[in-house]
């Protein structure tokens, strides 16, 4: 440059009042006229925070899916800038919460960038649009920046709006229901946003007898946590049914719903089997027969025996076994199934039924055993016809399973009454040795089931029973059904003794030769009266 035109340039500048003896970069900042026109917006102090891009391109998010999108800011100013508070503005086909903000760490130094990230879900099909704003500390105050993009959705998906608790199932289907027993279904509620959620209340809508309730334990859910939901349905009216599981969370949707249906269908009631079907954990009683038939032209006692089997997984108590009648002759013999007897798994007793006719013709009753184990009865049906009865009077009666009682015959007694002693000591050392050598293996009890007198004498008897008829006598042994027995004639039966079991078989009197002579003669005589009255 010339030195004249220099100087009269410095010579216009001071006049102007524009001079300065600064430093060259501090001119540049007192003078922006003199830079670069497109770098004006960044060179004043404290200038603003700018996006690094205004706008931004989003992206495709699948409809209830969470997509991360990322925006830069930089600091155009010459001074360190402050972030502040940030709002976000989504369009309703969209949530969008920041997930990450690197701008609040520290002080943004001029030129410098900063990250951060917002979360973005699709809620429902279509554009979607996200405004964001934030403050700062720079000239400017606030800084925007627009986030767009479109919300798909799978074939089939529809226009259903998405939640941030994914429930799976989405909807529960209890389907057709035949019988009475009640159904759980669960339902797995997971967060699929990246922020925790609080699942403030979970509750049912539900008709009042719809049959539905719900568990649930679910206080909060961490992102990417899940947790369980269990579903109860006891539907109490026949037909459809329906309801809503609603859950209510501090998520940016605030609800989520899973709608709920059924149908109870009930089957016909039909008449229950004698056997009913095994229950785990229980006891199943069943029986060798579905029931105890005695036949035809029965005229004297008869007895069957059936087995009672646990067919169960678990032991069986049998608490106690009945009949229902009371007079038909109908009765158990001891020493097989009875009143608190535990039956383990595959384990069975015995029960004999005896049916001694007390009259004429047809009996139907039944066998009720009450036990702990499934359904907690079982019943047998009993049925058969007599001809003939069986006189009560000549049962074998048990007096008594004592061997020290003693009841001292005609033979041990002398003219006056009193016992011969002798007599008396002699015949127990008898019994004693009957004792040692009977055979245990019998029960002596039902030996003479079947047994009656057919005539009796203070010192020997006639007895008629599944042998034939036999003569037994006064203090001497006589030997049935294999067991050997001690004979001693009472005033009204005879008494048999073995190993201490006393049992008395009764006399008929009306069987007698003295009644029934008696009894004819009464007869002849009231015929000869009326003759004679008729003359």
């Amino acid at each position: 440059m010339h030195p004249l035109f220099k100087r009269y340039t410095l010579i216009a500048l001071g006049s102007l009042g524009l001079l300065s003896l600064g430093t060259a970069p501090y001119a540049h900042a007192q003078y922006p006229g003199f830079d670069d026109p497109g770098s004006s917006s960044g060179t004043t102090s404290g200038g603003g925070l700018v996006p690094s891009s205004p706008t931004i391109d989003g992206g495709a998010i699948p409809l209830g899916a969470t997509a991360q999108v990322v925006v830069l800011f930089r600091n155009d100013g010459g001074l360190p800038i402050e972030t502040g508070l940030i709002r976000l503005y989504p369009s309703s086909t969209v949530s969008a919460n920041v997930s990450m903000n690197q701008c609040e760490e520290e002080p943004l130094s001029s030129g410098a960038e900063c990250a951060i990230a917002l979360s973005v879900k699709g809620l429902q099909p279509g554009q979607w649009r996200v405004e964001m704003l934030m403050s700062h500390s720079g000239r400017t105050r606030l800084v925007t920046s627009t986030i767009s993009g479109t919300v798909e959705t799978s074939e089939g998906a529809g226009d259903e709006l998405s939640s941030d608790i994914d429930a799976i199932p989405s909807d529960v289907d209890f389907g057709s229901l035949a019988n009475s027993q009640a159904l759980v279904e669960p339902v797995i509620l997971r967060n699929i946003t990246s922020n925790p959620i609080e699942l403030t209340n979970i509750y049912l809508d539900t008709a009042t007898n719809s049959g539905y309730s719900v568990n649930a334990n679910c206080p909060k859910l961490e992102a990417g946590q899940a947790c369980i939901a269990t579903i109860t349905w006891s539907p109490k009216l026949k037909g459809r049914s329906s309801g809503v599981l609603v859950i209510e969370h501090t998520g940016p949707t605030g609800i989520s719903s899973i709608p709920l249906k059924g149908e109870y269908a009930p089957e016909n009631v039909v008449q229950a089997e004698i056997f009913p079907q095994a229950v785990p954990g229980r006891g199943l009683l069943v029986s060798s027969q579905s029931e105890i038939d005695f036949g035809n032209d029965i005229s004297t006692a008869s007895a069957i025996t059936v087995s009672l089997v646990n067919s169960g997984d678990s032991d069986l108590t049998l608490n106690d076994i009945r009949s229902s009648g009371s007079d038909n002759g109908i009765s158990f013999k001891e020493g097989g199934c009875s009143q608190g007897m535990t039956l383990e798994p595959i384990e069975a007793c015995p029960l004999t039924v005896t049916w001694s006719p007390t009259r004429v013709g047809e009996v139907l009753d039944d066998i009720q055993i009450l036990h702990d184990g499934a359904r907690g009865v079982l019943v047998i049906p009993i049925m058969g016809e007599s001809v003939a009865t069986v006189s009560q009077d000549q049962k074998a009666i048990m007096l008594s399973g004592d061997g020290n009682m003693q009841v001292f015959s005609s033979d041990e007694r002398d003219n006056n009454g009193d016992i011969n002693t002798n007599q008396a000591n002699a015949a127990a050392r008898n019994k004693s040795m009957v004792y040692k050598t009977a055979n245990g293996n019998i029960n002596p009890a039902g030996v003479l089931d079947g047994y009656k007198i057919t005539s009796f004498s203070p010192t020997r008897a006639i007895i008629n029973g599944p042998g034939g008829s036999r003569i037994v006598y006064d203090n001497e042994e006589s030997v049935l059904g294999g067991i050997p027995w001690m004979v001693l004639i009472q005033k009204n039966g005879i008494e048999f003794t073995h190993q201490g079991q006393r049992i008395l078989l009764l006399f008929d009197r009306s069987l007698s030769s003295l009644n029934r002579v008696t009894a004819e003669e009464d007869s002849d005589d009231v015929s000869s009266g009326s003759d004679t009255a008729s003359e």
